[in-house]
């Protein structure tokens, strides 16, 4: 599903609350986040912006990364004051809007808003249910509205009108009937929500049912990446370890700053500290040098009108002092006078203020953020001595088949050496997990059976190979689906069409599990376009794959309908622009092609054959952690 960039979505957490104990809903803990996050992880991937309507906690919400608008017009004006603030506020020509207390939500909301509101030109389109033998129920906090419409809100709001629905009359709106009552469902009162809480952790067959058109045997890969994301949960474990420790560590908190940074005014270059009203405009400028001042070394000199002082790069300025001129632009330069052509500075320049770069009291890393070498730097600049991390994720994997031998073993007829575990290491190890390699496991129900329940006892997570496509021995779905919630799908993408994913359970533990195909090839595309992310997000980190543009050196066939991941060369072309070459022939089992590429070339679901000096995304291997 992608995103619609003309759409903001407003998040509505500004009420009191009262039939919660007038606590704050959308901060109140839901299965491992916050309600207003579950309902921001819903809403991100389908608008372009995302807000936060809040009167109160306001810097608690601010720490989900979007920006919060309180209510313009006084006195708790209901759900209309939020769309009013957001309505005077969005920079986009639709605003959508959903309560802080549905975490529910459809995951095509947007979509099916947006093409009611263009089909009928509407005004105004919002969300309906019917359950059976039931009335439809309208759910008009739901609605996608064109911003121009403020002003009949406005007034509606002015003449003391506060019914959600009130003001439709004013306007032509479309009502759109979604199937899945649950998705807008409320949480009103704190026993619901413990209830709710407690109710163990959300069934895959939950996930699903937010997605229009699910098909297990045709899934396209924004619906599977979607549904990952929808069903996998941080881990909540927190160490506190050295900052040289924390490279690579992700912060398991916001780490404020206790100082400004610079903690004085202070000069950017060597030069000479002035008055910015002593510089003449129309005649060059000559200054009395009374001093000089050096970094980390305070002075109390304080030049008068017509005066300067020598000032090294890091030096405080000094009182009076605005501006600076580089030394390698003064004219005449004496130790005790200095000429400064007209024109050459204007008043302010190369002088660094104090908190410039961060305020004491501001969030210097976000949580979340995973610690690189510049972070240690920073950390260390600012007195950090011990830095609060997620503990490492803990993930098992092994690879299935009778036909597999390990590395130093003979390798007998119609046999192959086991390469996934090798690559699955590798992958594993750049982001920085504990790993648990279990080896390689026979095709035999006891030893597959003993292999996921040793794993799951062990680990947060379980990456098999091989074992998931159609002609599987039919033991290992039925042992995944006596262990726990798992699922097998058919994705519409080459390579790497099947995978099973789920969770599952043994002796009182938990874990996530990820079945990849057992080509060597589709083994590392599985894991960086579905794996990868959700591995991520049970660390507590936010890193999503970057794609950059290049144009394709040749034409490459493609059959629109899928996603294709074709492995590439990236390098610069004649004219120094990126240009990217397809390595050889791009079978699944080709190992070596993926060896030799340094990116790889990502064909979408909607694309169709390639041009020669088009343009492709491409996901470069380097940086992927």
């Amino acid at each position: 599903m992608n995103k619609n960039e003309q759409i903001t979505a407003l998040i509505l957490a500004g009420g009191r609350g009262t039939r919660m104990g007038t606590v704050d809903k959308g901060l109140q803990p839901f299965r491992g986040a916050t309600m207003a996050a579950h309902v921001l992880q819903r809403l991100a991937p389908q608008v372009g912006t995302v807000a936060i309507n809040a009167n109160q906690n306001q810097g608690e919400y601010a720490k989900l990364g979007v920006e919060v608008w309180p209510d313009e017009t006084p006195g708790f004006a209901g759900p209309l004051a939020g769309l009013e603030a957001g309505m005077r506020r969005a920079r986009t020509p639709y605003l959508l809007t959903a309560p802080c207390d549905s975490p529910f939500l459809p995951a095509d909301l947007a979509e099916r808003l947006f093409a009611a509101l263009r089909e009928h030109d509407a005004d105004l389109a919002y969300a309906a249910t019917q359950e059976p033998g039931m009335r439809r129920q309208p759910h008009p906090v739901f609605c996608l509205v064109r911003v121009d419409r403020l002003p009949l809100l406005a007034r509606y709001l002015l003449e003391g009108g506060r019914k959600v629905d009130g003001w439709f009359a004013e306007l032509k709106a479309a009502e759109v009937l979604f199937e899945d009552t649950n998705a807008f469902r409320n949480i009103n009162t704190l026993d619901e929500l413990r209830s709710m809480d407690n109710a163990g952790p959300a069934r895959l067959a939950d996930v699903v049912s937010c997605l229009s058109g699910y098909d297990p045997d045709a899934l396209p890969v924004r619906d599977a990446q979607r549904i990952i994301r929808d069903f996998v949960t941080p881990i909540r474990s927190i160490e506190k370890v050295a900052l040289r420790a924390a490279l690579g560590r992700v912060l398991a908190d916001d780490i404020i700053s206790p100082i400004n940074v610079p903690a004085h005014d202070n000069s950017a270059m060597d030069g000479y500290a002035l008055r910015g009203a002593d510089l003449a405009e129309d005649g060059p400028t000559t200054l009395k040098v009374i001093g000089t001042i050096f970094a980390g070394r305070p002075s109390s000199l304080v030049p008068a009108a017509g005066e300067c002082v020598r000032i090294m790069t890091g030096g405080v300025m000094p009182a009076g002092c605005d501006s600076v001129v580089p030394q390698e632009f003064v004219a005449n330069e004496t130790e005790t006078c200095i000429t400064i052509a007209p024109g050459t500075i204007r008043l302010g320049d190369n002088r660094r203020f104090a908190g410039e770069d961060l305020t004491a009291g501001s969030a210097a890393l976000k949580q979340g953020k995973i610690v690189r070498p510049a972070d240690l730097g920073l950390l260390a600049s600012l007195g950090v001595a011990e830095v609060p991390v997620q503990r490492r994720l803990r993930v098992a994997f092994f690879s299935t088949g009778d036909e597999l031998r390990s590395i130093g073993e003979p390798l007998d007829p119609g046999c192959v050496y086991d390469s996934n575990r090798y690559t699955i290491y590798g992958m594993l190890q750049r982001l920085g997990c504990d790993i648990i390699d279990m080896g390689i496991v026979r095709d035999d129900p006891q030893a597959l059976e003993d292999a996921l329940r040793n794993a799951c006892e062990n680990a947060d997570a379980i990456i098999t190979s091989g074992g998931v496509s159609v002609g599987a021995a039919d033991y290992t779905r039925q042992i995944m689906a006596r262990l726990g919630d798992v699922t097998f799908w058919k994705i519409g993408m080459r390579p790497g069409r099947p995978l099973a994913f789920g969770r599952i359970n043994s002796g009182g533990k938990s874990a996530f599990l990820f079945g990849l195909p057992g080509n060597p090839v589709a083994v590392m595309v599985s894991f960086y376009f579905f794996a990868r992310d959700a591995l991520l997000r049970m660390m507590g980190a936010e890193a999503p794959l970057v794609l950059v543009r290049a144009r394709s050196a040749g034409a490459i066939r493609k059959k629109a309908g899928r996603t294709e991941y074709q492995r590439g060369a990236l390098s610069r072309g004649e004219d120094g622009r990126p240009e990217v070459r397809i390595t050889g022939s791009q079978g699944s089992g080709i190992l070596r092609s993926m060896s030799e590429a340094n990116c790889m070339v990502v064909l979408h679901d909607e694309q169709g054959n390639v041009a020669a000096g088009d343009e492709v995304d491409v996901l470069l291997f380097e940086g992927l952690i």
